[in-house]
């Protein structure tokens, strides 16, 4: 299908060194993309560089704290050094804080969830939509979540984040549809990554399966999402496939909050 057709484009990617971000990354290389992958975890990001250079494809690594300014420019500048331009942006890194109630929350965890997440998807913004503007040409995605639809009790600085998160979507998308650009974003449900599994571990840390199994049991395909499948909506609203496809958030939840 030409329209996924990815070759001589260049895709940058935050938290590309592990699940969604990882699993995003290598999609773009075997649409025939370069990549740049940034991560805080610099081994991690190292790593995906490496699988996307043995599916044969160029691709770069940067570490960054996404929440600072000097270090986002610093990325955004890297990739340009490196490839010339950006044409798809994942705005994806982030963390997932304490599990506790609000009122038992300290304002520490809630500065770094609400920095990291929200602070850094519009820093991202700031720094990449100049250059695709100038390009006259590019797509963006921004990771929210389901709970960034719905309330999450006692992740309340995630979930407060995540909802940001499609406000400065729609935001951006009104502003720079006219110049060429869309920008979009992805409500996952829960998928098996280390996020999920650490976010059990602090709910139960006695049975964290029974979490899972909670979960599971909740949702109308009787299981975990995968990173690929994330993956794959990520890479076809940032391809020709999806031209119309402007301001949208797009829940890839097994059908969860449809019931």
């Amino acid at each position: 299908m030409k329209e996924m057709d990815m070759k001589n484009k260049v895709a940058l990617v935050t938290g590309g060194g592990s699940g969604i971000g990882r699993a995003t990354c290598l999609e773009f290389a075997r649409a025939g993309a370069s990549v740049a992958v940034v991560d805080i975890n610099l081994e991690a990001a190292e790593k995906t560089a490496g699988e996307i250079c043995a599916l044969g494809q160029p691709a770069f690594f940067a570490q960054a704290d996404v929440s600072q300014s000097a270090q986002v420019q610093a990325y955004v500048q890297q990739t340009l050094d490196q490839f010339g331009r950006i044409d798809y942006f994942f705005n994806n890194a982030g963390v997932e804080g304490r599990v506790r109630p609000i009122a038992e929350s300290d304002e520490a965890d809630w500065d770094r969830v609400i920095g990291v997440n929200l602070k850094g998807t519009f820093l991202g913004l700031r720094y990449v939509l100049p250059i695709m503007i100038a390009q006259k040409k590019g797509a963006i995605v921004n990771t929210s979540s389901v709970a960034g639809t719905v309330g999450a009790p006692s992740l309340a600085a995630y979930s407060a984040s995540k909802h940001g998160i499609l406000g400065l979507t729609r935001s951006a998308a009104g502003e720079v549809g006219k110049h060429g650009v869309r920008v979009n974003a992805i409500c996952p449900g829960p998928i098996d990554t280390r996020m999920v599994r650490s976010i059990a571990e602090m709910l139960n840390p006695e049975d964290p399966a029974a979490v899972a199994k909670f979960n599971v049991g909740r949702n109308p395909m009787g299981r975990y999402g995968e990173p690929d499948e994330v993956a794959r909506v990520v890479v076809f609203l940032c391809s020709d496939a999806a031209t119309y496809v402007n301001g949208a958030s797009w829940l890839i939840d097994g059908g969860r909050a449809a019931i």
